[in-house]
């Protein structure tokens, strides 16, 4: 079990103003459990772009939301107001310059191939039934296709821009090939956001979420089979952030109807307040250590 009985009952009786925090050797023995958790398909893993900076050299993509507005920004001058927002750089774009040329832009900032981690291609050998991959970057997808297995299927997200259907998602197969139908599988890859690779489907700009946060409480954009698979397992978050209300909200709601426990690899020290207050309001344990030596004693 990745949370003894103790500790359960502390994180059941969490509340909004309290943040659970451990370090040091309780956070190596956690780490542990959660590593057996992983491999006996137990909690989800919930990644971020900060695991881009696992390797040895700079990624090849933006890896923060305020590195593709600086390089969206680069392209198209926003007023200063807004250009550190990545959503808001984004629709100034769709706004002035077309919605073709924010999906064109967006897909060279994204073209550069990212090899995967040996920490993706170690979840990739793993019997899980889901994994959420929040960033554009394809890096997981590529994981998962090395191996060479055909049990995988990925949804991701989709701008609703130019769609006259009642659509949210699409549905592919590790070749790039779209599925009508999502088969059974026995790993859902789910990118809620998009993803550069097949298709350059990304959600970016603010218009791309108005449909998607007015129907999220209710859980109607969400795939039914990431609610099935969620329903009797936790969340461990790695390499993400939570200091944007969209990245909170998504996370929310996706955690939304799990069981728990979860938990998040992240440097407690830079932690902005409305981060403390998102963290301790959904009951998320903070294993504060870096997340290069979290995921090595993972993989371990």
């Amino acid at each position: 079990m990745y949370l003894a009985t103790k500790e359960t009952g502390m994180n059941a009786i969490l509340t909004s103003d309290y943040l659970f925090i451990i370090r040091d050797g309780d956070a190596e023995r956690r780490l542990a459990c959660l590593g057996e958790a992983l491999v006996a398909n137990e909690i989800i893993p919930y990644l971020g772009p900060g695991l881009l900076r696992l390797g040895a050299t700079e990624p090849p993509v933006p890896d923060t939301p305020e590195a593709v507005a600086a390089q969206l920004h680069a392209r198209a001058p926003a007023p200063s107001k807004i250009r550190t927002n990545m959503w808001s750089v984004a629709q100034f774009i769709e706004q002035r310059r077309h919605r073709l040329t924010l999906q064109a832009w967006m897909t060279e900032l994204f073209a550069a191939p990212v090899a995967p981690t040996t920490f993706h291609a170690w979840l990739a050998t793993l019997p899980l039934s889901l994994v959420v991959d929040s960033w554009y970057d394809g890096a997981m997808r590529t994981a998962f296709a090395e191996t060479g297995r055909t049990n995988v299927v990925e949804i991701q997200g989709i701008t609703r821009a130019g769609e006259f259907r009642d659509i949210w998602t699409k549905t592919y197969d590790l070749t790039g090939r779209e599925l009508d139908v999502a088969p059974s599988a026995q790993t859902i890859l789910y990118t809620p956001h998009g993803g550069v690779r097949p298709a350059a489907n990304f959600l970016v700009a603010d218009s791309d979420y108005v449909e998607v946060l007015t129907e999220i409480d209710i859980q109607t954009p969400i795939p039914e089979m990431v609610k099935e698979r969620r329903a009797g397992r936790g969340f461990l978050f790695l390499g993400c952030r939570f200091d944007d209300q969209m990245l909170r909200t998504y996370a929310r709601q996706i955690m939304k109807r799990s069981k728990g426990p979860h938990f998040a690899v992240i440097d407690e020290a830079v932690l902005t307040k409305n981060e403390r207050r998102f963290l301790a309001a959904s009951g998320i344990t903070i294993i504060d250590m870096p997340v290069d030596e979290a995921v090595a004693r993972l993989a371990g």
